[in-house]
């Protein structure tokens, strides 16, 4: 946190002080809990697709014009599982809940790996505007429809050579090289037309908001509404100029209108901090 409100005494004053806290979280707050998308982590999972294709981090692996389906998808299947499956390796987003528990919170995020629901933040108050790596959608979306992918990703480690731990760690035997491309019969088609799936996320005007995704708009959008006149607090965790979350609203313009008036009333406070920001897709 910047200078000057950088103290963990300084923020628990404030969200004691506050009525409401709506968070509002970037790639850097899953960066901070472990979740780093190059080094040693990318090295352990995709070395032979570094070596390859000569890519050095997970973020530029996802815009790879892989030659086939059954190779991308063997590399997609890899990233979604330690990204979204797996647990982040430090307590970030648990000692975040500490601080929150027992306000009237809502988060507001731009991460995409579920990290909020699985430290044990309450679901109806999260609302994930940029997608999900547990979802699939069409590639050309037919409907507005999802799909989980949890099950299909777990068949695709397995034919590439991974063993799945309780813990969800992968792990090769000893001697195993992974395959690099997984069977054809696994690549993921869409239900109804036919056409590939691709990944949940926010990349271009294909991303697929779908019912889940407007419900949780609609929750944001009413406890801004009918918190208005209260002390808020807005706390921006793990953002930059990439992915500010508050000045990046993408539910309509209800709550800019709602924003704005808090501000100019003085009930509103605006936190930022400056963990390092990850590009995400």
């Amino acid at each position: 946190m910047k200078s000057g409100l950088a103290s963990t005494d300084r923020l628990r004053q404030v969200l004691t002080d506050a009525d409401a806290v709506v968070i509002g979280a970037g790639a850097g707050l899953s960066t901070a809990a472990g979740f780093a998308y190059s080094g040693e982590r990318f090295e352990k999972y995709f070395s032979d697709f570094e070596q390859k294709y000569d890519f050095r981090d997970m973020y530029s692996g996802g815009f790879c014009p892989f030659p086939t389906e059954e190779e991308r998808w063997a590399y997609w299947s890899r990233n979604i599982w330690i990204n979204r499956y797996q647990n982040a390796p430090k307590p970030v987003y648990q000692d975040l809940l500490a601080l929150v528990k027992d306000k009237d919170y809502f988060v507001l995020t731009t991460n995409v790996d579920h990290c909020f629901q699985k430290a044990g933040f309450d679901k109806k108050r999260l609302f994930y505007t940029q997608g999900d790596y547990g979802l699939f959608q069409c590639s050309e979306p037919c409907c507005k429809e999802t799909y989980d992918n949890k099950e299909i990703v777990r068949q695709m480690l397995k034919t590439q050579g991974y063993v799945i731990g309780e813990d969800n760690a992968l792990t090769l035997p000893e001697g195993v090289t992974p395959k690099m491309a997984i069977p054809s019969e696994l690549v993921p088609r869409c239900p109804h037309c036919g056409r590939p799936m691709t990944m949940n996320l926010r990349c271009d005007n294909s991303f697929v908001e779908d019912e889940g995704w407007h419900k949780a708009a609609e929750r944001y959008e009413n406890f801004l509404r009918t918190r208005q006149g209260q002390k808020i607090v807005f706390l921006e965790l793990g953002v930059c100029f990439n992915t500010p979350v508050f000045c990046s609203l993408r539910t309509g313009k209800s709550e800019t209108k709602t924003l704005r008036k808090q501000r100019n009333s003085g009930h509103l406070q605006i936190l930022t901090t400056d963990y390092e920001e990850r590009r995400c897709a």
